[in-house]
């Protein structure tokens, strides 16, 4: 992965660290200053900051003591829990903060080698699609003495203070990084996807069902090494941070670091009762304030777990702001949790293998509407099709499908101010199996995400076999940005973008001729088909003009349905469309029947039902059944 580490804004940090070294001077970052440009993007600086190094802040600095640990993290002036809370979730994964701080033994100071210091860190971000080498010096801001911003339990620990000067660099200063989600903090630790869910709205509370089903998923995320925060939500900006009797505060990010069954009783009456209680341990980014409800640090709960059972979670009655909750009351108290999944691609892997898709795109503006890209939500119906497309296959009979779009991140600075995200949303529409050219009017809204000005958007759908459109937009028409969308599927979907309106002309056109007009054939189903006594095994074919498409196998039925569609771009509207049922056999599959239908447009939307025919007869065959079948005819070739 690090040979694909790009490096941000072009700093070089092996490069950098060499010429300091000849030079025996220590490394000042002249894209990220040690002044107020780097603090704030807007509004008049407090208390005077003074930019200095962990050298002149304390004897014998350190990137570790002790190792890393969500205990060493503090949240400071910044209103950054949000950063500090995934910083907490990343110390407690080795192999993700490893990433994240590569070469970490290297960059650790030598006091043996004082002469190798040279001032310069770097670290590892995922970005909008790919990895980037974020170098930055060691000037830290203080008042007093003291780090104002995200610091360590220990005075001369400073991974974290560094690692969140790297962060607030991408993010433009350290200002912005006041009031940002945990989502988007823990999709650039991980290159994961960030999944909300919002518990109030779930009602996960008071459904046990649904409940245990929830714990089964984030323990899912946890035990596969993901990353999960939680939150409730602040109303008023007079709930920020307001605390609650039970302890907990309103609109804090809480970091999850650890999801377990935890067994109740002592000895062996714990393993022959086997009674099981669904736990979740959380962490306060203040590094106090605790939850002081059940199963807290002194609740008499903890006598019902066992010594060794209390020391294997690591059960302490200190104020560190790490505690223990049930997970009803934690779906009781807490609105929403984030799990940030990572998405394993490695077929060496025993765990799922996801098949993932990635493309880049853009909402453009253009006055032309046949070369605009950036026509808003499905409000906009005028405009919501000039949006870019993509097209992907199911290719199972069902297959759990993941969609991810982000936005690329704004930069805050004090000449351009805040960065602000875009409204950003997406649809997605089961269309005609065999679809080659851009949708134009409505279909089957198979699935939608929600619209949010948040980086990242993300769904979770089930699908059926079939072939979707993907129509990402911004939520207001005439918005323009880039943006990424990833695919996650258990076979290869074929995912690309649709970037044709019709077919292309060529010089073939005047000799082959061009498409005079679009036909859309829907096959609902059949009723009377009989093979044996559990029914036939059958699947139909739609051919026109060389093309044809082909349903799904559907097993046992006589009255099976087929829900299958084709488009197709005829030069010969004359000519019928042929609708086929066969019968899947084992050596050679069974001819049942078939019906031409011509396209006509006095009867648009009508739906057919209609008799099998033998294949070389006009007169209705004895074979038993019929065919429902909707035909869509235009002679525009942009109307379908």
């Amino acid at each position: 992965m690090f040979s694909c580490v790009k490096p941000y804004e072009d700093q070089h940090y092996s490069a950098l660290k060499r010429a300091c070294l000849r030079r025996k001077v220590l490394f000042e970052d002249p894209n990220f200053p040690a002044t107020d440009d780097s603090l704030y993007y807007k509004g008049t600086p407090g208390p005077t900051v003074r930019w200095k190094r962990p050298k002149d802040i304390c004897e014998d600095p350190r990137l570790f003591v002790d190792g890393i640990s969500s205990h060493d993290l503090h949240q400071g002036q910044v209103g950054n829990c949000w950063f500090v809370a995934a910083c907490s979730s990343l110390a407690s994964r080795e192999s993700l903060w490893q990433k994240v701080i590569p070469d970490w033994k290297e960059q650790e100071w030598d006091p043996q080698k004082p002469n190798a210091y040279a001032g310069i860190f770097h670290f590892h971000f995922w970005r909008f699609g790919e990895w980037v080498d974020v170098v930055i010096d060691d000037r830290l801001p203080t008042v007093n003495n003291q780090l104002i911003y995200c610091h360590s339990s220990s005075r001369n620990e400073f991974w974290c203070a560094l690692v969140e000067k790297a962060y607030a660099k991408l993010a433009g200063c350290y200002q912005a990084l006041d009031g940002g989600n945990t989502a988007d903090a823990l999709v650039d630790f991980t290159g994961g996807v960030s999944e909300p869910i919002d518990l109030t709205e779930g009602g996960f509370a008071n459904d046990e069902a649904k409940r245990n089903q929830l714990f089964e998923r984030v323990l899912k995320v946890h035990s596969r090494g993901g990353l999960i925060s939680a939150s409730i939500k602040a109303v008023t900006a007079a709930d920020m941070e307001a605390r609650l009797a039970c302890g907990l505060v309103k609109g804090h990010a809480y970091a999850i670091t650890d999801v377990r069954k935890v067994r109740l009783g002592h000895g062996l009456l714990a393993f022959f009762k086997s009674e099981k209680l669904d736990m979740i341990r959380l962490r306060n980014p203040w590094g106090e304030r605790e939850w002081n409800g059940p199963w807290s640090d002194t609740s008499e709960e903890w006598q019902k777990v066992s010594k060794s059972e209390r020391e294997k979670m690591g059960v302490t009655v200190q104020d560190d702001g790490e505690f223990w909750m049930t997970f009803e009351d934690v779906c009781r108290y807490f609105t929403d949790i984030i799990k940030c999944r990572l998405i394993n691609t490695s077929y060496l892997s025993v765990h799922k293998t996801w098949e993932e898709a990635r493309l880049r795109g853009a909402w453009t503006r253009h006055e032309d509407p046949q070369k605009n890209r950036s026509g808003g939500c499905i409000n906009h119906k005028d405009t919501f099709f000039q949006n870019p497309q993509y097209i992907f296959d199911v290719k199972k009979p069902e297959d759990e499908v993941l969609i991810c779009i982000q936005q690329r991140p704004k930069q805050s600075t004090r000449r351009d101010g805040k960065g602000e995200n875009l409204a950003i949303g997406f649809d997605i529409y089961k269309v005609e199996e065999n679809r080659q050219y851009r949708m134009h009017s409505l279909q089957h809204r198979a699935a939608s995400s929600i619209y949010i000005n948040s980086r990242s958007v993300f769904l979770r759908t089930d699908q059926p076999e079939g072939r979707f459109v993907i129509i990402p937009t911004t939520f207001e028409p005439g918005h323009t940005g880039e943006f990424l969308l990833r695919v996650f599927t258990d076979v290869p979907s074929n995912c690309q973008e649709l970037r044709l309106d019709e077919p292309p002309r060529s010089c073939w056109s005047s000799l082959c001729g061009y498409p005079q007009q679009v036909t859309q054939v829907h096959v609902l189903g059949a009723a009377g088909l009989k093979d044996s006594s559990t029914g036939a095994n059958s699947y139909v074919i739609i051919k026109c003009e060389g093309d044809k498409v082909r349903s799904a196998v559907q097993k046992g039925t006589s009255t099976p349905e087929y829900d299958v569609k084709g488009i197709f771009y005829r030069k010969k509207p004359g000519q019928p469309i042929t609708v086929q049922i066969w019968n899947h056999r084992v050596l050679k599959d069974e001819f049942l029947g078939q019906v031409h239908l011509k396209a006509d447009p006095d009867h648009l939307q009508a739906l057919h039902t209609l008799h099998l025919r033998d294949r070389n007869s006009r007169q209705p065959s004895d074979l038993p059944g019929t065919v429902a079948v909707r035909v869509f005819s235009s002679v525009s070739l942009t109307a379908v």
